[in-house]
């Protein structure tokens, strides 16, 4: 490690633009897109935003920490999906509930009853083919001016990402799952 002097200036100079809603993307092979997204959500709720978490591919009856979490504090998560395509039974299925979720999702960015929404993991059903790019993009350009969206997932589309105002790849280095450690509740559910 290298020890670094601290800075004695600001490295920055304060932006002049304009406040606005933001299109946030967290995506990679890393962890921690989703863990970002619920932060953000934490933090516009502190604030006495709204905040509304669709997830595209948990199931509804989900109680994660973060399902228990958010409910006990009043932020509204819901699940769309099946789970991932490997627990999946019918295929079909599941693109059917990633595009009734989306409409909902969709509806919920276009009223402009939120000041943040998240759309966790839907990058996997854009990918899958089941949620058409355009109509997510077209979503994105035309919301109300003060709604951000953070979108999460790996490989997210590029279209998505050029579109985005700020875009975060998370990127593994080292994953105790490849040592042979399971997943540790309250760490990854």
């Amino acid at each position: 490690m290298q020890i670094e002097t601290p800075p004695s200036e600001k490295p920055y100079e304060k932006p002049e633009g304009e406040r606005r809603g933001l299109v946030i993307v967290n995506t990679g092979d890393g962890k921690g897109k989703s863990t970002a997204a619920f932060g953000l959500a934490l933090r516009a709720h502190g604030r006495g935003k709204a905040v509304k978490i669709y997830q595209f591919m948990k199931v509804p009856t989900a109680r994660f920490g973060e399902h228990r979490m958010f409910e006990q504090i009043g932020i509204p998560i819901e699940g769309l999906g099946d789970g991932f395509s490997w627990k999946s039974q019918d295929l079909e299925h599941s693109a059917q509930l990633a595009r009734d979720g989306w409409a909902r999702a969709r509806a919920a960015i276009l009223s402009g009853d939120y000041f943040l929404v998240v759309l966790d993991e839907i990058t996997y059903p854009l990918i899958y083919g089941w949620l058409p790019l355009d109509e997510v993009l077209q979503t994105l350009r035309e919301r109300p001016k003060d709604v951000h969206v953070v979108l999460t997932g790996r490989r997210c589309p590029p279209e998505i990402i050029e579109l985005a105002d700020t875009v975060t790849e998370m990127s593994k280095i080292k994953h105790a799952f490849n040592a042979g450690i399971p997943a540790q509740r309250g760490i990854e559910d």
